[in-house]
């Protein structure tokens, strides 16, 4: 059984949502405003959480930036790409419009679990290149002592890197692989993303360890 918390003001919705995950088997959590969304994950243990942006007094995108390694699938009337952006941005793993479609969320849902299963499977391992050590418990990346802050989908792609170091990742597989962690990605912004990895690196050292193979992908520099 999985914990689900519901962060929904309209009662009509939020009552639906109650009545199809109580279907099928979740425990679920009410709040009706970011606030008391907030209250409840002090005291409970989470597995997942189904958020409305528009929220009273605490708004969606402010729980967004405050919630860690509970995946956040959003639930929200607001239509527009520059909204699902900003909250895929923010650290939601999943955006769905209303109206919605049942069936479509519970899909959703399941992702959700299977994917953080996988991640539980490998948190605890360390991905170690040359002098660059990946924590893949605490999402950090360091080279020796000196750690490289990487945004959510700078990590991602750094990760999917060193899980294979003497490979060239082609784009298409390393979009592919990171779309487990990250939606905030796609071909013309991959480039982007890697250079800002670089500049990062090359702020602890001068060694380089991303490689562009041309017209394939990247690999780790050997």
């Amino acid at each position: 059984m999985k914990t689900i918390l519901i962060v929904e003001d309209n009662t009509d919705i939020h009552n639906l949502l109650k009545e199809v995950l109580e279907k099928e088997n979740h425990k679920v959590l009410n709040s009706y405003s970011g606030t008391e969304a907030l209250m409840v994950l002090e005291k409970e243990k989470v597995d997942l959480i189904l958020l409305d942006l528009m929220l009273p007094g605490l708004n969606g995108e402010d729980i967004i930036k405050k919630v860690k390694d509970i995946p956040i699938i959003v639930i929200s009337a607001k239509i527009s790409p520059e909204d699902k952006v900003n909250a895929l941005l923010s650290g939601a793993n999943d955006y769905l419009t209303k109206p919605f479609s049942t069936e479509e969320l519970l899909a959703r849902i399941q992702v959700q679990f299977r994917m953080n299963k996988d991640r539980a499977n490998h948190k605890n391992a360390k991905l170690v290149y040359k002098q660059m050590v990946c924590n893949q418990e605490n999402h950090t990346v360091c080279i020796g002592e000196r750690p490289i802050y990487l945004t959510k989908t700078e990590y991602a792609i750094m990760k999917q890197l060193l899980l294979h170091p003497k490979q060239v990742v082609t784009k298409s597989k390393l979009l592919e692989c990171i779309s487990q962690d990250t939606l905030d990605c796609d071909e013309n912004s991959l480039k982007v993303h890697i250079s800002n990895i670089r500049k990062k690196i090359r702020q602890v050292t001068e060694e380089e360890y991303i490689e562009s193979v041309w017209g394939i992908g990247f690999k780790m520099h050997e």
